[in-house]
Parts: C-alpha cells; sequence; structure tokens
C-alpha cells in the first residue's frame, strides 16, 4: 500500500466534456516526486514541438505536491504546468493557499486538462465525478466577480479557482487566481493564456472530509514535527510580521532592486515609502495562512474608500509596480496589484512591460497614437492606466502584454536592449548585478528568468543551507566561488514543488536531510539527503532536456543587454557578473557539453536514458 499519495490522476477532455481516471505507482513517486516532477516526466513524453501552446492538444497539468494536504508544515503547493505560450519552453507556476489541499481530499493527485470546450464552461471536482457547467455568464468577468457569482452555487466549503478576462483573451503573462479575493496566483509565462485557449473559466473543488491521506508511520512524524514546527516558526518569524513586503529597504540596500527598468543603483527614500513597515500599518485587514502553515506570510489588504479588498502586495509586486516604474506612491502601487488580480495578469511580467513601454515612450520608439492618447511617464497614474490596458487588451496594452520580448521585436529600432528577459520571461525584482550568482541561475533556469530556482541571494544575505556547505554569507559581488551554490540549490529546490514546500522553508533553514526524515516517515521509503539532491538533479535535467527538444542551447543561456552596463549607483555601483566564466565551469559540474546539452553519460547517471535517449 501507497503512502502519502493516492497514485489517481483525473483526465479531464474539454472536447467532450467527459473525465477518466489514470494511475501511477510508488516507484513512478520515488523516481519523480509528484507536483512538477511528475508532471516533467508525462509533459516530455507527450511532447510534439509542432504543436503551438493554445492549441487544443497541448495539456495543462495541475498536480499537487507529494506532502500538499497532510501533516506537514508550509507545504500547501500545487503546479500548473504546460509548455509556455509566452517563452515556447517549459513552465511551471506554483500556487498555494486553501484549494490545493481541498483538491487532495477528492482522493485525486493531479489533474490533466486536455481539448478545447466549443463554450466557455467552468468544471466542479468532487469525490464522486466531475460535473460541467456553462459559463457564458461568467465569460468577461474578472476573478473577484467570479467568486461572488459562484460562491451561492458552490457552497462554503467549496474552493474556487478562475482565469479573469487576461486569460480569456490569451494574453501571454495572464495568470490563475485561487482562493479570490484573498488570492493566491499560478502567475508566470501565460499558464492563464494556456487555461482561456480551452474555453476554461473556473474549477471549483469540494473534497471529502473521510479522504485522508494515510502516513505510514505517524508518530514519528509528529515526534520530528514537535522539534521542528517551532524552529521554522522562529527562523520565519520576519515573515510572519510583514511578509516579503517588509524586505524592499534591505533589499535596495544590496542593489538588488530593479529601479527605472533596471537603470539606476539607488533608492533608498522610495523604498522607505513603499516597504511594507511603512505601508501596511495603514493597510492590513488581517493576516493570512496557507494551509497547515505556520509562517502565515500572507497579508489581507483594506481600503473602504476605493472598494479595495484581498491580498496586499508582495515584495515581487511592489519592486515591480514600484521601483521598477520609479513608483514611490504606495496606494497606487495596492490598487495596481488588486487590478491585476483581478484581471488576471502576472503582476512581475507586467511591472517590467510597463517600465520597457514608459522607456520605448521616452526614447520615442512608440508615441500618442500607440498610447491611445496616453503620455507614458514615470508614475503611478501612468501604471495603473497600463495594467487596465493589458488587462483589457487596449492599444499598447495588447503590445505589452505579449511580454517584452515580443513586443521588443514589434517596436524594432533598439527596443531588444532594453527589454529585461532570459528566453521571453522578464526578470523578478532581484538584481543580478547585486548578487552575481543570480545571474547564473538567470541564465539556465529551467523556465527562463526565474529566481525561485536557486534563491543563492540569500545565502548572500546570511541565510544559508549548513547541508548544501553553506551556514556563513557569500561575497554577493564574486563570481569565482558561485557555479557549485547554484548547482547545488537548483537541485535541492527542484524538490520544491514536486513535494509541495513553501520556498520559504528555506528562511525557515530546513534542508535536505529534514526533508529526506519527512519523505520517510509519510511514505514509508528509506530515503536519505543524497537521493533527494539526486532526484532534484534528475527533474532539473529532465526539464533542460524539455527544453533542448524545443531547440534550447547554450546560446540562450543569457543575460539581457541591460543587465550587463554597470550600476551608475548603490551598493552594488560598478559590479556585473563574469557570466561566460560562470557557465564553463557550470556546464561541468551539470555533466553538460559546450551547447549546453546533458551528456549521454548524466542522462544514464540520472536515470534519464529510457526516457529521453
Amino acid at each position: 500500500m501507497a503512502h502519502g499519495f493516492w497514485g489517481r490522476l483525473l483526465r479531464i477532455d474539454l472536447t467532450n466534456h467527459t473525465s477518466t481516471t489514470e494511475t501511477f505507482t510508488d516507484e513512478d513517486a520515488r523516481t519523480w516526486f509528484l507536483g512538477s516532477g511528475l508532471a516533467a516526466r508525462h509533459l516530455y513524453g507527450s511532447l510534439d514541438p509542432a504543436v503551438d501552446p493554445l492549441d487544443p492538444q497541448s495539456p495543462l497539468l495541475w498536480y499537487s505536491g507529494l506532502f500538499t494536504g497532510g501533516m506537514l508544515p508550509a507545504t500547501s503547493k500545487l503546479c500548473v504546468c504546460c509548455r509556455s505560450p509566452q517563452t515556447g519552453i517549459w513552465n511551471e507556476a506554483t500556487v498555494g493557499g486553501h484549494w490545493p489541499a481541498e483538491f487532495r481530499r477528492t482522493g485525486y493527485d493531479g489533474i490533466i486538462f486536455m481539448g478545447r470546450s466549443e463554450r466557455p464552461v467552468w468544471v466542479t471536482i468532487k469525490a464522486d465525478g466531475v460535473t460541467f457547467h456553462d459559463a457564458g455568464s461568467l465569460w468577461g468577468v474578472d476573478a473577484y466577480e467570479v467568486e461572488t457569482r459562484l460562491r451561492p452555487e458552490v457552497g462554503p466549503k467549496a474552493k474556487i479557482a478562475t482565469i479573469g478576462p487576461a486569460g480569456e483573451r490569451q494574453v501571454e503573462m495572464a495568470s490563475i487566481i485561487f482562493d479570490p479575493p484573498i488570492t493566491r496566483v499560478a502567475a508566470r509565462a501565460g499558464v492563464g493564456a494556456v487555461m482561456g485557449s480551452k474555453h476554461l473559466k473556473a474549477v471549483v473543488v469540494e473534497g471529502d472530509p473521510a479522504n485522508k491521506l494515510t502516513v505510514a508511520d505517524a508518530e514519528g512524524l509528529k515526534e520530528q514535527l514537535r522539534e521542528d514546527s517551532p524552529l521554522i516558526r522562529q527562523n520565519a518569524a520576519g515573515l510572519t510580521n510583514f511578509g516579503t513586503s517588509g524586505g524592499v529597504v534591505t533589499v535596495e540596500a544590496f542593489g538588488d532592486l530593479p529601479i527605472k527598468n533596471w537603470q539606476l543603483g539607488a533608492w533608498k527614500d522610495g523604498a522607505l515609502k513603499i516597504t511594507g513597515q511603512t505601508v501596511q500599518p495603514d493597510n492590513l485587514a488581517k493576516h493570512y495562512s496557507c494551509f497547515a502553515c505556520p509562517i502565515r506570510c500572507g497579508k489581507i489588504y483594506q481600503n473602504e474608500k476605493k472598494g479595495l479588498y484581498g491580498h496586499g502586495p508582495e515584495y515581487e509586486t511592489l519592486g515591480m509596480l514600484g521601483s521598477n516604474v520609479l513608483n514611490d506612491d504606495a496606494d497606487s502601487i495596492i490598487e495596481g496589484n488588486e487590478w491585476c488580480n483581478r484581471y488576471g495578469i502576472d503582476t512581475i511580467s507586467a511591472g517590467s512591460a510597463i517600465g520597457f513601454g514608459i522607456e520605448a515612450f521616452e526614447r520615442g520608439l512608440i508615441g500618442l497614437g500607440d498610447t491611445g492618447g496616453l503620455r507614458l511617464d514615470w508614475t503611478g497614474e501612468t501604471m495603473l492606466a497600463l495594467v487596465h490596458k493589458i488587462g483589457r487588451g487596449e492599444d499598447v496594452g495588447a503590445l505589452l502584454g505579449q511580454g517584452v520580448r515580443k513586443a521588443a521585436a514589434d517596436i524594432g529600432g533598439n527596443a531588444a536592449d532594453f527589454a529585461v528577459h532570459t528566453k521571453g520571461l522578464e526578470y523578478p525584482a532581484h538584481d543580478p548585478r547585486g548578487h552575481v550568482s543570480m545571474a547564473l541561475n538567470y541564465a539556465t533556469a529551467s523556465r527562463g528568468a526565474c529566481h525561485l530556482e536557486a534563491l543563492t541571494y540569500f545565502v548572500d544575505r546570511g541565510i544559508g543551507q549548513p547541508d548544501l556547505g553553506y551556514g556563513e554569507p557569500t561575497d554577493p559581488h564574486t563570481s569565482g566561488d558561485k557555479p557549485p551554490l547554484v548547482y547545488k540549490a537548483q537541485n535541492y529546490l527542484h524538490t520544491f514543488n514536486p513535494l509541495g514546500l513553501c520556498k520559504f522553508l528555506w528562511v525557515a533553514r530546513v534542508g535536505p536531510k529534514q526533508i529526506s526524515r519527512w519523505l520517510n516517515a509519510v511514505t514509508g521509503w528509506d530515503t536519505d539527503m543524497d537521493e533527494v539532491m539526486t532526484t532534484g538533479e534528475r527533474l532539473f535535467n529532465l526539464k533542460r532536456l524539455y527544453n533542448v527538444r524545443l531547440g534550447i542551447t547554450s546560446k540562450d543561456d543569457i543575460l539581457p543587454p541591460r543587465l550587463g552596463e554597470a550600476k551608475p549607483d548603490g551598493f552594488a555601483k560598478g559590479v556585473l557578473p563574469d557570466l561566460e566564466g560562470m557557465l564553463r565551469e557550470y556546464y561541468g559540474l551539470r555533466g553538460w557539453d559546450a551547447e549546453g546539452i546533458p551528456t549521454s553519460e548524466t542522462r544514464a547517471r540520472l536515470g534519464l536514458s529510457d526516457i529521453v535517449g
């Protein structure tokens, strides 16, 4: 008997409005874990590079983490996986909250959505089956309004996930909103556009309380948690107080904050105006915790005068809708964040595209005829106006909603010089000139410019991982010592989404030795730290091979031109990563050839030969 998972996947055919059940084995779960690990195995096997990501034949996978919905702290995650319409390569967008745990009580570990409904639909998933509903009256409605309209019909216990108008229009930075208006988001690289292309408006789940996943050693796990949980709460106390919004000033001090479309290096007064310590006291309605999480990093904001209520802006949003567009008006950031959530737009890509658009206007590459008469400048008013234009697909919003890579190609001239992306995905609010290890991570990360695949800037700030050999802070500006750090961090963090782990467990100092003990107690396996790290390495390489089939090689492992320019001021003034030198050592550590492709020896060592050849 398997413990910790059901071994069952739900396949939903949206074309024919039918559903079937598929199974996977204990060996599958141990090899790939669940979440984005098992999804990578399934998506690699079904990948046809000729099929467009928005084609009905393109799969959309929602797979829970192995620990999701169980007893463990900070393990609430579900992965939405697909080929990205924005980047054209691998994508996984991870979400927490309470939807994933409720879904797990339906008796399934994941959902495979296929096909395209002739008319818009929303679906209900319960332990006793799937029901399809007409969504014609919901099409065009924002995510918060979907919650308002569906709640009387679905009842108080059900959990709702939905796209907004951006996903319906297949805006390439469209996200999926879970549990609105509390709002947890599967945000990046266009997962909402894929959902919209299938005419799937919402997915509602209601589990059976009797459906409880078994644990191989429940008493042993409880004993571990009596020791682990207090340390997690203690080490993550800063997140409990302010969430990630409390880090703006610290990040600016490290030269890590994106400022004016990544042009500047210092913005101390602006950072003070938008950080959580300044903004939260006047806006906080309550603290929020994802399922079974002691950290409680979520902050629900309310502004009765403007009619705003929902999840407050986290650090990435403050950076991208704030400093990146030189906007120190916190009220406008809160409002912009809510509208991004209502439309279903990734705030990171939106803020990057808005900063790019303002600079393009400044340089004369686009004009009033392109913007519907709106004069673009570095203000909160412009930011809000462009959020609405992207959400509605109006004039310049349709251009920017593609993301900066495609927008730059359409504009022409020298627009590509200040379009900040790698492999088509916009950068999050961490500057690789402030922490040079992140340059190597961004260049090689599976879905493009993704900070969550390494988190090495935490090590620079003293939040280390002794299990990986990093107990003391590293120099954020030296390149020579960073390839082993990035290699190890990527391998470890590639187990997080498959297991359902929140990335803040890194901040709580949870390491792979602890994860192996949790795995053994839950599943009855006999894993150790080495097996956990090897599994992460296997998954990282499988996603790389998925991308290789789509044409990705070393030529794509690059930084954008703007980030090859040294900062003029701030703590990271004059710092530039030695990416070329880091890549040479990193490819050797990975067992990749000069083209950035895993060698046959590497594929064999990681058990990938039978899958990828």
